[in-house]
This record gives structure tokens, C-alpha cells and sequence, in this order.
């Protein structure tokens, strides 16, 4: 049955406020009989929506973005999590020749040079990726919050993105960082040891840093930039104007 994707968007949000991350996780498992991508950097948001999929056994696949750069402890928590869960996270790596090409271009730590050149490492090592991984998805599962950071504090629970021609699923859209925190410590979900050295948000090695008193939770995210956001290109909405023709073509067995 085709699905109007601007309807879908607009339902959720509507019931999505009164349910639990489970539940909401469990309505979207109904509701999709198509591919359900969620991708994890194994944050502790992502942590927690790990646990909930494996536990409820729902049929959703779990994928990482693997950049080559993380921390060692990002991998080894990545371990960690397959083995508690009994379950396999699919890597999406860069492509070769892309990534070569980009390091002989920019060089290995290029990044740094220019917020353009940053936005050239991010695009080689997670966008492109990203389209593969959700290529044939009906929905994607982020773990996305609204106090993450003031970029994304009018979050909505479920997002038209036209860009990837799907819905983004926020199931944590407004839940606090401390919920998180209390939910991850009751049910013993594994995290990332670098959360507790002031690491709130993990990404790159050479692009995160433990945050400042006072500073928001993103804030050691590419630090180094001044005035431009701290994106790295895969939660950027589409333009409300752009056509929704493939939106409708993609999910029309959804």
C-alpha cells in the first residue's frame, strides 16, 4: 500500500509524545513492512536503542558508520555490544578511491585546515557511506535528542528527509541525557568509557574532545571551527521545496 510520507510524519508525531522509547520503537516495527535501518556510533543514546531492538527482538537492522578513525574504545565497545546482544552491527567503510583521493588532496589530517575540508573528510568517510547503508530503507533510526545541542533543540520525534528519501526516527527525540544515563546504568547496557572522562559526544579521534563546564553537549565535536555548525552532514534536512516524486516511489510497499 503507498504511503504518504508527509501523512506518516505527521501521525507519528501526533502519538510518538504519549509513548515510551520501546513503544515507539515497537509502533514503528508494525507499522514498516519494509527495510528499518538504525545506524549507531555507539553513543549512549545509541547504546540504549541498541539494547531495546535486541531485547524486543525487532527486525531492524543495526549498521555503523566505520570511518577508520575512531576511538580505540569506540571499537572496543563495539565488541562489547555484539557479544552482550548476540548480534552482528554492519559496517559501512569508505570507498577506496575515494578516500584516497582525499588524503592525497588534503592530507591525512587536512580536516583541520578549513571547514570546507572537514565537510570534504565527513562527506568521503560518512554521507557516502551512509547512502549505501540506507539504500532500499523505508525508515531510519537515529538517536538524535533535542538537548544534544541548540541546533536540534525543535527536534521532532519523526522527520521527512527528502534528502535520503525516507523518515528519520528520533526515538529519543525528548528524552534528557540524565534519563539516558539512568536507563543505561538499570538495565546494565554497555557505553563508552570515555563518556565519564567528559567525552558526551563521541566521533572522530582527531575530531572530538572532552567538553568544557558550561559548554553544551557537542561542543567538543570539531572544536577547532568557529561560527559554523557542528554537523557533519548526515542529519542536514533536505529543502522543504525539493521533489518528494522518489520520496513516494520508495516507500510505496512501506
Amino acid at each position: 500500500m503507498s504511503v504518504n510520507l508527509e501523512q506518516a510524519a505527521h501521525a507519528f508525531n501526533n502519538i510518538f509524545a504519549e509513548l515510551s522509547p520501546v513503544c515507539r520503537l515497537l509502533k514503528v516495527a508494525e507499522y514498516f513492512s519494509s527495510e528499518v535501518v538504525f545506524t549507531t556510533s555507539f553513543g549512549i543514546e545509541d547504546q540504549m536503542i541498541t539494547h531495546l531492538i535486541a531485547t524486543e527482538k525487532l527486525p531492524f537492522r543495526i549498521v555503523t558508520l566505520d570511518t577508520g578513525r575512531f576511538f580505540p574504545e569506540t571499537y572496543t565497545l563495539w565488541q562489547h555490544t555484539e557479544e552482550k546482544y548476540s548480534l552482528r552491527i554492519k559496517a559501512y567503510y569508505p570507498n577506496e578511491q575515494a578516500l584516497e583521493t582525499l588524503i592525497a588532496d588534503q592530507g591525512i589530517n587536512g580536516f583541520y585546515y578549513s571547514p570546507q575540508m572537514r565537510k570534504n573528510c565527513c562527506a568521503v568517510r560518512k554521507v557516502e557511506p551512509l547512502n549505501r547503508a540506507l539504500k532500499n530503507a523505508a525508515a531510519w533510526i537515529t538517536g538524535l535528542r533535542r538537548g544534544q545541542s541548540e541546533k536540534r533543540k525543535n527536534l521532532d520525534s519523526i522527520i521527512l528527509d527528502k534528502k535520503c528519501a525516507l523518515l528519520k526516527i528520533n526515538p529519543l527525540y525528548d528524552f534528557t541525557r540524565d534519563q539516558i544515563i539512568t536507563f543505561t546504568g538499570t538495565h546494565g547496557v554497555p557505553v563508552n568509557i570515555l563518556h565519564a572522562a567528559g567525552f558526551l559526544s563521541i566521533g572522530c579521534a582527531p575530531c572530538t574532545r572532552s567538553i568544557r563546564p558550561g559548554e553544551d553537549e557537542r561542543a567538543g565535536r570539531w572544536w577547532w571551527e568557529t561560527g559554523s555548525a557542528k554537523e557533519c552532514g548526515l542529519h542536514i534536512r533536505a529543502d522543504k521545496n525539493s521533489d518528494t516524486a522518489v520520496l513516494q516511489h520508495r516507500i510505496a510497499d512501506a
